[in-house]
């Protein structure tokens, strides 16, 4: 399920990034669902009436089961810093909820990093850093104003006792280990970009225009970073229908392309702010975390390469409007391949009235109608389809007329390259897919909240932990291509199902009490006039400083310590030691929650005349009255030449055949009977046994 996935991949990231010496950043810490309504001054600007950001409502169960899953993997895998989301999680912001922060993230998960604003979800001074969070980005309470929640007024809070020096010692401690942690006190980079332009010169304060000088050095850090990217796509392409071997192509006579999805964007790679359009070819979605592409290899300019050197013919109608011209040469052509997309991205963005989220599941620019038209004349058409997320196929996907469709995901630069490796089985597509392909958008249940609710719009997560193919097998729904999907230019046989049991020791809940918040420097001075800023001092506009703006230094009458009347919670300064929570004591949690429990082995035969890889998929059923029907736990790549085998080995763990319990809240394994399956998808599950 996602939870799974997310948390592999975070946790495999993690470590990549970290080994580099740069500290990652885990988010959107927690239940950041949709875009909508995540920011009050975004929504008024999208013509909504809220005060206040979009709540995420949901219960223990699904917190643990769901949603904290992936963060507990990302902690144990030594992120150094996780940043909080801009809506609210049970009407109590992400980055000021003290649940969320102090007790889920650093006391049940033992999180060591540290807790860093979205750009402007910080909300309040004092009680966002009692809640947990530890650094402000980017510092001021409105982007470029110069005015914070902190700077001198964190200084000044816990002058007056508002906030305890212990938690400011701990804010800072937490940010220098994280930077300890990846080696930057070994290793020193000096700056040489300037993420604001990238023009060579410019100034260093891009805002406020000060500072002139070299910014931008334009080093080339790529090096063959192109050859993996090329790789990493093409294996993530998923193969969906593949009719009598329409694929992979052996030199065809005449080859036609359709669809704007094909060719270049017409403004260049670049040409659309943060990605914000849908011109051209779909390599990625739109958004503050976009990059600019180095260059962006067309499927159009990749097939024409390929098929000049194959002396195929290949000509190409990429607008997705010109129907006549499509029509006229797809009656020509021996195959036809249609390229379609689906775009999203950032709220902050909109694209044809897409604000962040899609409007709906079809195809965009009319792609239904390109595959129509072209289908009416060409009965060997692909179709190729570019989405960061499902959408809706049923229009033609029991056309015989469409022999073959793939779904290659957002891809990247190579994207031209690795859709042709594909195409004409340079490699063989093992790839499956990460969610369910539904046959109606009512079939997934769940949906965005498009129109406000309410002043402060309300999010319920009633469907607790059925999300994608739990709720499709909760209400017996057959889906078009179920979660794990993935079709080969070969085949492969399971078989000899083993499930061996460990010597695992019982699980036993975490106790005791964590250490007292430590107060670095006990002999701190309480007077003001200390924090003045120092009169040598060369600063910059609008920069957030410690500061205090003070012209008396011995002026302290309005300066108190005496914070027992404001409404700060109880024990929310209290820096003494705290019980450990039963799922707590180390990293990700209870350390004995990722004992291995069961090793799971199963004999996989390529039974094709091809070598191809194939993603065995581990699923167990908790049996519950309330558990999901089954739930992925493990999966592994493997390369299989034809007529040969290979094992698929899988650990499962304490934590994978554990309920939450919000009781005893603790991870509980039940008396319910649990089962394994293994199989290429979550629909197709050939090999099962009991867990004893």
């Amino acid at each position: 399920m996602f939870s799974v996935l997310t948390g592999i991949a975070m946790a495999e990231t993690i470590r990549g990034i970290q080994d580099a010496g740069v500290i990652a950043c885990a988010k959107h810490y927690i239940a950041n669902e949709q875009e909508h309504f995540r920011q009050v001054p975004e929504s008024i600007l999208y013509n909504y009436t809220i005060i206040e950001t979009l709540s995420s409502n949901l219960d223990d169960v699904t917190m643990h089961e769901l949603y904290l899953w992936p963060f507990a993997d990302a902690v144990r895998a030594g992120v150094g810093s996780i940043m909080c989301s801009y809506q609210q999680i049970n009407n109590s912001y992400g980055c000021q909820n003290s649940y969320i922060l102090n007790y889920l993230l650093k006391r049940e998960l033992d999180f060591q990093g540290f807790v860093l604003s979205d750009w402007g979800a910080h909300k309040s001074g004092v009680s966002s850093a009692l809640a947990g969070l530890d650094m402000s980005m980017p510092g001021d309470t409105a982007f470029g104003n110069g005015l914070s929640f902190w700077g001198g007024n964190l200084t000044l809070a816990v002058i007056n006792g508002s906030i305890p020096e212990w938690r400011l010692d701990d804010m800072a401690t937490r940010i220098v280990a994280a930077w300890y942690k990846v080696g930057r006190d070994r290793t020193t980079q000096p700056i040489n970009f300037n993420s604001w332009t990238l023009d060579t010169f410019g100034y260093e304060h891009f805002l406020v225009k000060e500072g002139y000088g070299l910014i931008n050095e334009h080093v080339d850090v790529r090096d063959e970073h192109a050859a993996l990217i090329r790789d990493i796509a093409a294996r993530g392409t998923v193969l969906l229908k593949n009719q009598n071997g329409t694929l992979p192509l052996n030199k065809p006579r005449w080859i036609g392309i359709f669809g704007s999805d094909a060719a270049e964007n017409p403004w260049g790679e670049n040409g659309c702010p943060d990605r914000g359009c849908n011109n051209g070819t779909l390599a990625q979605g739109w958004g503050s975390g976009t990059a600019n592409y180095p260059y962006l290899v067309t499927p159009l300019a990749a097939i024409q390469h390929r098929a000049l050197a194959d002396r195929s013919l290949v000509q190409a109608v990429t607008d997705d409007y010109a129907y006549a011209q499509a029509n006229a040469l797809a009656r020509q052509v021996s195959v036809a391949i249609v390229f379609v997309n689906a775009n999203a991205g950032e709220g902050y963005i909109s694209v044809d009235n897409n604000e962040g989220d899609r409007n709906n599941l079809t195809l965009w620019n009319n792609g239904e109608e390109l595959i129509k038209n072209v289908t009416s004349a060409c009965n060997n058409t692909v179709v190729v389809i570019h989405s960061g997320g499902p959408v809706l196929v049923e229009s033609f996907v029991d056309n015989p007329n469409v022999t073959a469709i793939i779904w290659a995901g957002l891809p990247g630069q190579e994207s031209g390259n690795s859709i042709t490796d594909i195409l004409y089985g340079h490699i063989n597509p093992g790839g499956k897919t990460p969610f369910t392909w539904g046959a109606s958008r009512a079939d997934y249940g769940t949906d965005v909240l498009y129109e406000p609710n309410g002043l402060i719009p309300q999010a319920d997560f009633t469907e607790g932990i059925f999300i994608d193919y739990r709720a499709f097998d909760k209400a017996n729904l057959t889906p078009r291509y179920e979660f794990g999907f993935g079709l080969s230019y070969t085949t492969f046989e399971y078989s000899d199902l083993q499930i061996i049991k460990t010597n695992a020791g019982p699980y036993v809940p975490a106790g005791g009490l964590t250490s007292a918040a430590p107060i670095l420097n006990p002999n701190t001075s309480t007077n003001p006039a200390d924090y003045n800023f120092p009169s040598n001092l060369d600063t910059v506009s609008l920069y957030i400083y410690p500061y205090l703006n003070m012209t008396n230094n011995n002026n302290n009458d309005n300066i108190t310590t005496d914070s027992s009347n404001d409404d700060v919670p109880p024990n929310a300064r209290n820096g003494s030691a705290q019980p450990i929570p039963p799922a707590g004591g180390a990293p990700g949690g209870n350390p004995q929650l990722y004992d291995v429990l069961y090793q799971i082995r199963a004999t996989i035969r390529n039974t094709g005349s091809r070598g191809g890889e194939e993603v065995p998929q581990l699923y167990v059923s908790l049996g519950g009255p309330n558990d999901a029907r089954v739930l992925l736990r493990g999966f592994q790549r493997l390369s299989i030449d034809a007529g040969g085998s290979a094992t698929f080995t899988a650990d499962l763990t304490r934590r994978d055949v554990s309920n939450w319990d919000p009781l005893t809240q603790n991870w509980v394994i039940t008396d319910s009977t649990k089962r394994v399956f293994v199989g290429p998808s979550s629909r197709k599950l050939p090999l099962s046994g009991e867990l004893k």
